[in-house]
């Protein structure tokens, strides 16, 4: 009878226009009828939600009812008419009560908004357990996300699994995605970038990595530099250590010598100091873990001194910096400080790394003009000019360093201190001794301020506990000019210690000092000791963020940018953009703005839409800041869209505005090649600029520092905050920050050094020494070029007027020729042409080059590099080359080697322009015969 009853409802209800009629069934006694009831309005809940929530309380008696056979279906019903009500919350914990009723597979709309709601809500617990909160997670939410999994699984999607068990804190998750992928190999550079960007709980992070290291030494042929990578980030200098006995002892130290070089270039200084350590301890006793000679190369590599070694050679060798242009900066800006201190950055920045230092030289009387700060930074640019050149440093800048019983100029000592520290960067192991002794014997405090920087420089990163103490009595002697410096230099030898205690000793002085660029000196080294640190500094950033003093509210937004650069956490860009439009205070908006350019350099896409509006501002440091933001985070991509934003404001009516953005447009367009359709405008905006001698003082100094960026190492070097494997480079995160600071203090503007790369594929054999060898380039050798040089404007000179001569004139002086009419009519009589030559046809370009070793390759370049076929040498670590050291295995070993000289000094080269202009020879020697001159 209740099976007739049905079907008589069902076909009344075939074309229904209301719900009312399927919902009063709910309401008889028979099951059947209920359960009938509840089929059909789960079929038609999507389109009479509205008028079901009306007795949305008869499914949730439904449910509360143990008796009833189909109670699921009902919370089923609920949740999807809760779902559509807005009540998410309510829908969610009513689909958990659904049970299997709750299809995971289903595509609709409201089964992936539960899923997403359950995984957060389940993120959340995990998280709070994770953190030691004593959470009780809901078996039937345990579930659901377990059958996500397994979704996920079924329809082979690892790497959403592997996301979400990262999201969820699964690690037996992330486990079987990478296991059950069938490519672990691919997978885990993935699970790394991943681990890297979004996790950023401290102790699930180290937690994760481990993990993956683990998995890595699984896999065949496993990545050992990944395997690395990782213990970089756990600061485990023991299994690197360990990584490298193992290759030695399986006869892989090619591979070996390969890590290493790629430790040097990522690692600090102190761990690279630990690990040398371990492998001078295991090279020695009676029984030897590592060969004497295999050690000895290992730490020549870790120290640092062949890779510098290498990049100088290559710097010197292809410098192509144009020293035309810098002789019409020159020449333009006469005796104005201002451009003076942009030239001499210019300068320094077109020849960073070549040793070249013509300019200086053939110059001399101009430099010798330069008094007091300015001579200080003109010293201090010889460092970044021979930066890197460690093994010649005190030989170079001696003239400038202090001597014994010799009082020079202060600014010129203090000045070659900090040159000191600029060229020994994050590699001091040689220098920063020097520095320490001549810091602690100087009285006078412009020599202090150099010997802290260039302390700060050269010991970066090396936790130093007996320099750190000696920095800060230095900065409690509270002179404004030293403690600034040693504010900035006590943060670069705790960079990224997250030290409580320095942290609070920082903190407490800018309460006791009145000195205004003390505290910004503190508000800058706040920042660098939480650098890389993420969650661990929050507590300090949002104290930071709330404080009454505007300085350290610039530190708390400098203080996100290092704790997480590269990790664009949408949580604290909101803080930043909230500071931004809402600070009382310019200078707090101005680094709320830029900060976003730190987080959000790995995606430098997604940048323009967060500025776009920012751009547009009323307030121009919000202008400038937006100009900054885009250059740091798009450098080197030339990204037509940032460019399209930057652009427009090289015109903006304020002058501070066109110098960011000038500086913003140089960082994004460095090293892209001639084709580019900005290229060539970009070079003829900057050289208008500069070259106008009414334009204002602050934009002709952004045009001169913008003109030595996109020369920057005699166009060979580029700015990446990120190397190969999305690893964050340390030296030019820390760079890019303080450069940003010579907005108070010009000096610091020579930090940008430390962001300049070489863009170089530099090869070297079993005996660490570069061989002579090509590798092929799959493009046309014009498609990366050089740039053409320069083309300087000249001045038009006035030509002489001819004077006017009547040809009634011409008649009166000439006698009419024969057979002529004095009245016939001067006419011009044709000239014979001369048939012009047949061009040639211009040879059609090849479509690929040979690049003599070190190569330069470009970042675009460097997916179309590859060895030639039937190569002599090919590079042990098989996969895409990279910008860098390349170790090559010989396949002809038997055959005698052609090497590379790098053991004298380069030919200097003193670039396209120079070249032009070399003086003649001089005349041949002759005899004077004195009998000739009777």
């Amino acid at each position: 009878e209740n099976l007739s009853l049905c079907l008589l409802c069902a076909a009344a209800m075939a074309n229904l226009t209301s719900a009312g009629g399927v919902v009063a069934l709910l309401r008889e006694p028979e099951s059947e009828l209920k359960i009938f009831a509840l089929q059909r309005l789960d079929a038609m809940v999507d389109d009479f939600w509205a008028e079901i929530s009306d007795s949305v309380n008869l499914m949730e008696m439904l449910w509360e009812d143990d008796t009833f056979p189909r109670r699921e279906l009902a919370a089923l019903i609920a949740s999807k008419v809760y779902y559509h009500l807005g009540s998410l919350d309510d829908s969610l914990t009513y689909a958990l009560n659904a049970g299997k009723e709750f299809d995971v597979h289903s595509k609709s709309l409201y089964t992936s908004t539960i899923l997403a709601k359950a995984i957060d809500k389940y993120t959340e617990m995990k998280t709070a357990q994770h953190d030691g909160v004593d959470h009780i997670i809901n078996p039937f939410l345990e579930s659901i996300v377990n059958r996500m999994f397994q979704r996920c699984f079924d329809s082979k999607a690892h790497k959403q699994a592997a996301g979400i068990a990262l999201e969820t804190r699964r690690i037996d998750i992330l486990r079987r995605a990478v296991l059950e992928s069938g490519s672990s190999a691919d997978m885990l550079p993935y699970v790394f970038e991943v681990v890297m960007t979004i996790v950023n709980n401290h102790s699930f992070r180290n937690e994760v990595l481990r993990v993956i290291a683990e998995l890595y030494a699984k896999v065949p042929n496993p990545d050992h530099l990944s395997i690395c990578q990782c213990y970089i980030v756990l600061e485990d200098a023991a299994s690197v250590f360990d990584v490298l006995v193992r290759l030695v002892e399986s006869n892989q130290t090619l591979m070996a010598y390969q890590v290493a070089f790629d430790l040097y270039e990522r690692a600090t200084q102190q761990f690279l100091l630990a690990v040398r350590s371990s492998i001078t301890s295991a090279s020695e006793g009676e029984t030897p873990r590592i060969n004497k000679t295999v050690a000895d190369h290992l730490n020549e590599i870790l120290i640092g001194d062949l890779t510098l070694k290498l990049e100088t050679e290559f710097l010197s060798r292809n410098n192509h910096a144009d020293l035309a242009i810098l002789k019409a900066i020159k020449d333009s800006i006469h005796r104005n400080s201002v451009c003076g201190s942009a030239l001499i950055m210019a300068n320094s920045l077109m020849y960073a790394g070549t040793t070249n230092d013509v300019f200086l030289r053939t110059n001399g009387e101009w430099v010798m003009s330069i008094n007091n700060w300015a001579k200080f930074n003109t010293v201090a640019s010889l460092g970044v000019i021979h930066r890197g050149h460690v093994s010649q440093a005190l030989n170079v800048l001696s003239p400038y360093l202090p001597k014994d019983g010799v009082a020079g100029s202060p600014y010129e000592t203090g000045g070659g201190l900090y040159a000191l520290g600029l060229l020994a960067a994050n590699h001091g192991a040689r220098v920063s001794g020097y520095l320490f002794t001549a810091l602690k014997a100087a009285q006078v405090e412009t020599v202090q301020h150099g010997g802290c920087l260039g302390l700060g420089l050269a010991a970066m990163a090396t936790r130093n506990q007996e320099m750190y103490d000696h920095l800060r009595n230095l900065l409690h002697f509270d002179s404004a000019v030293c403690g600034e410096a040693a504010a900035l230099a006590m943060g670069l030898i705790m960079l990224g210690t997250a030290n409580k205690q320095v942290i609070n000793d920082m903190r407490q002085y800018t309460i006791d000092t009145q000195h205004e660029k003390i505290i910004r000196g503190l508000s800058v080294g706040i920042a660098l000791v939480n650098y890389a640190v993420r969650d661990q500094a929050d507590e300090l950033i949002d104290s930071l963020l709330k404080d009454q003093d505007a300085i350290m509210r610039v530190s708390g937004c400098h203080t996100i940018a290092m704790a997480y650069a590269g990790t664009n956490e949408n949580r604290v860009i909101s803080k930043l953009l909230h500071k931004a439009v809402s600070d009382v205070n310019d200078d707090v908006r101005r680094a709320a703005v830029t900060a976003i350019g730190f987080l959000l350099f790995r995606t430098p896409d997604h940048v323009p839409g967060v500025v776009s509006l920012l751009c547009e501002s009323f307030n121009p440091h919000v202008r400038y800041g937006s100009c900054m933001a885009l250059g740091i985070s798009c450098a080197s991509s030339g990204l037509k869209e940032a460019i399209a934003l930057v652009e427009p404001m090289t015109q903006d009516s304020v002058a501070f505005v066109r110098q960011g953005a000038m500086i913003a447009l140089a960082m994004i367009m460095i090293q892209q090649p001639n084709s580019h359709p900005k290229s060539d405008s970009t070079r003829k905006l900057f050289l208008k600029v500069l070259m106008d001698k009414h334009e204002d003082v602050l934009a002709r100094f952004g045009a001169i520092v913008a003109m030595g960026l996109l020369e920057a190492g005699g166009r060979n070097v580029t700015i990446s905050l990120s190397r190969d494997h999305g690893h964050m480079d340390m030296q030019t995160v820390v760079g890019l920050l303080v450069f940003t600071q010579f907005w108070f203090w010009f000096p610091l503007n020579h930090f940008i050094s430390l962001a300049l790369k070489p863009t170089a594929v530099m090869c070297v054999n079993k005996d660490l020494q570069p061989p002579v060898l090509e590798v092929r380039s799959d493009c046309a050798p014009s498609t990366f070029a050089y740039p053409p040089p320069f083309e300087i404007p000249k001045e038009k000179v006035r030509e002489k007027v001819s004077t006017a001569v009547l040809s009634i004139s011409n008649k009166a002086r000439k006698p009419a020729k024969e057979g002529e009419s004095e009245d016939a009519m001067n006419v011009d009589k044709p000239e014979a042409k001369a048939a012009a030559p047949a061009a040639e046809a211009p040879a059609p370009e090849p479509t690929f080059s040979l690049l003599k070793n070190p190569a330069r390759v470009v970042a675009a370049q460097l997916s179309k590099i590859k060895f030639p076929e039937n190569s002599r040498y090919t590079p042990v670590r098989k996969g895409p080359l990279g910008n860098g050291v390349v170790v090559v295995q010989d396949s002809r070993p038997e055959e005698k080697e052609e090497l590379i000289d790098i053991t004298s000094d380069a030919p200097v080269d003193t670039g396209a322009a120079g070249a032009a202009e070399k003086e003649p020879a001089p005349p041949a020697a002759f005899e004077f015969d004195p009998s000739l001159d009777e």
